[in-house]
């Protein structure tokens, strides 16, 4: 249930004090989830509610910077979304390029694509690496955008890159099999050399990963939200990340 106006307001404000800045998460992982079936709930086309939840992708990196966010990861399409008819799947990929070239040109984020990319249409493919050349200089917050993602897929990929490098490196089957350990993984994933995702958020009340950072997410925090992704608020985010900031972390220990 919302709150009246000038109450909301002021509830917001308390939350964002009460989110200690010393306990904020470094890396936050989101599932941008829920578009089509807020599309539908107001009578309006799949591609409305694509558009309406591209343009809420700005918010949520304005509040990760508030609260001291160094990497963001947002699932914006899966290797499964692929097979979608061409009818939804062509608007949707047109829609995630211009959100991506905003994002680049607007300066204040390092954008970075992360999956297999090989599988995308070559002008998404084009749009995606072009905003990462413009931004590789950027210093400010580290915007991964997973298109064409599927965690099983990335960790199949990574797999295959050890092998790879050590078959150029003159290494035979035997002695990589013999080596191989779960750093080797983490050496060849997408997002190699960042830290590992300390909350994931889904929206849509969905509780599930869906196959989204499977390997980097073994010691993540999870925050399942009810609201579609278009509909998501900063008060959703400040008490994704307040509840995140109140747990105790173990990390398999």
């Amino acid at each position: 249930m919302r709150l009246p106006h000038p109450l909301y307001g002021l509830y917001e404000r308390r939350l964002a004090a009460s989110v200690p800045r010393d306990k904020a998460p470094r890396h936050i992982g989101v599932i941008l989830d829920g578009n089509r079936r807020w599309a539908r709930s107001i009578g309006e086309s799949t591609a409305h509610g694509h558009r309406r939840g591209a343009d809420k992708i700005a918010d949520l990196l304005d509040w990760s910077e508030d609260v001291g966010v160094e990497v963001v990861t947002l699932w914006m399409l899966s290797t499964d979304n692929l097979e979608r008819s061409p009818d939804e799947l062509e608007p949707l990929l047109t829609i995630i390029e211009d959100a991506v070239s905003d994002l680049a040109a607007s300066g204040r984020w390092r954008v970075q694509p992360v999956g297999s990319l090989e599988l995308l249409p070559d002008h998404t493919r084009e749009a995606l690496l072009a905003a990462q050349a413009a931004t590789v200089g950027v210093q400010g917050l580290h915007v991964n955008v997973a298109v064409g993602y599927g965690g099983r897929r990335e960790i199949a990929d990574a797999v295959r890159s050890y092998l790879r490098a050590g078959a150029q490196a003159g290494a035979s089957l035997e002695e990589l099999a013999e080596a191989f350990d779960v750093e080797h993984v983490a050496e060849h994933l997408y997002t190699k050399g960042q830290p590992d995702p300390d909350l994931v958020i889904r929206t849509s009340g969905e509780q599930r990963l869906g196959g989204f950072l499977l390997w980097q997410s073994a010691h993540s925090e999870f925050y399942f939200c009810e609201a579609y992704w278009p509909d998501f608020r900063r008060v959703d985010f400040l008490r994704a990340v307040r509840a995140y900031a109140a747990r105790e972390r173990r990390l398999g220990r």
